[in-house]
């Protein structure tokens, strides 16, 4: 089936019978999800995103001025809103490392339209800010967590002084405040953490928490990504079911990227985010603005659009919602699909990189 063929099947969760949303792309995908990225910098340096070894000595972050402002991000949150966007998530870089983050949430949560605001993180400063945090209006939170080996911990996440229990003490925190569900992605990588997959499902099951495990993927240009590294999700649930017996579970909607398994003993679900192996672009409806207010419509895109400048050159909300709908209407990106079959075109531009825009 071609993207467009899917595409004509679904219909998004969230367009009652008598509207539709206002912007859709070449292939009819709504305009459904947003990820904000509202920091570029991160306490980590996972292998897979950031990876320490590849920077250079002059590379530089973000400085402030050049980030958005809490101000701008709800501004450009509440435009994406009038063209049907429902669901916001904000990402980094670490977004807890964003000055007043509670409060953004709090703003973005208030918006006309908006269904839910939710939050990606490490989880190394969550135990600091979840009280705070769900008390501004945040719904959900999902988690970044590849081993439960202390050492295979410290060497995916780029050494320092972060230890896996940290990460830990930030999921207990999010269980105390009440989150639910608890999303945890793991990252797998053949040779590397794909030995401790089984301790990672025995760690979580009967919890409430809702482990996916996430093929390694080519985003960005410093990964050193190779194919035989990709552990496809197929196998890993046929090596969990051979241990805890699993069921296929319907997706809640057409666009959730994730595969969904429970185990048959009723111990709760697992999740499989296979973009390699079983690419899903025909369910994709997420933008993404990062931190300096670039829109891009692919995690794997080469170029976006600079928001940024025209809001500090006063452009009108109304210009900024045309100048989205469209960039947005224009959308084709199928990079996965295209990567899968052989027939995409070597990139001769850099991709953007993921923690400039989110997983």
């Amino acid at each position: 089936m071609t993207t467009r063929e899917f595409a004509a099947t679904v219909t998004a969760p969230h367009v009652r019978t008598h509207e539709r949303p206002s912007v859709s792309d070449v292939f009819e995908r709504p305009m459904h999800d947003l990820r904000l990225s509202v920091m570029d910098r991160c306490n980590l340096r996972c292998t897979y995103c950031m990876p320490r070894a590849t920077y250079h000595e002059n590379y530089r972050f973000l400085g402030a001025s050049e980030r958005l402002e809490r101000a701008e991000i709800v501004r450009l949150a509440g435009i994406f809103t009038r063209l049907g966007t429902r669901k916001l998530r904000v990402t980094g870089g670490e977004p807890l490392l964003f000055n007043g983050i509670s409060e953004l949430v709090r703003e973005l949560a208030r918006l006309p339209e908006v269904e839910e605001v939710a939050l990606t993180s490490n989880g190394l400063l969550l135990a600091k800010h979840a009280a705070a945090l769900k008390a501004a209006g945040l719904k959900r939170i999902t988690l970044s967590l590849d081993s439960l080996d202390p050492e295979v911990f410290a060497r995916m996440s780029g050494g320092g002084h972060a230890h896996v229990d940290d990460v830990l003490q930030g999921i207990e925190a999010a269980r105390r405040e009440g989150f639910a569900p608890i999303k945890i992605n793991a990252v797998v990588q053949r040779g590397v953490n794909d030995a401790g997959v089984l301790d990672l499902v025995e760690h979580f099951r009967g919890t409430g928490i809702v482990l996916r495990f996430i093929e390694y993927m080519d985003v960005g240009n410093r990964n050193q990504w190779q194919r035989g590294l990709v552990v496809p999700s197929a196998e890993l649930v046929a090596r969990i079911s051979a241990r805890w017996p699993l069921l296929a579970a319907a997706r809640r909607s057409p666009n959730e990227v994730a595969e969904r398994y429970v185990f048959a003993d009723g111990g709760g679900e697992l999740g499989f985010i296979s973009s390699v192996t079983q690419p899903f672009c025909g369910a994709c409806t997420r933008a993404r603005v990062s931190s300096d207010g670039v829109l891009y419509t692919c995690l794997f895109a080469t170029q976006g659009t600079n928001l940024r400048e025209l809001l500090r050159q006063g452009a009108s909300d109304d210009e900024l919602a045309e100048l989205i709908r469209g960039v947005w209407s224009k959308r084709a990106d199928r990079y996965s699909e295209q990567r899968g079959s052989g027939t995409l075109l070597r990139i001769q531009r850099p991709k953007v990189e993921m923690y400039h825009v989110g997983g």
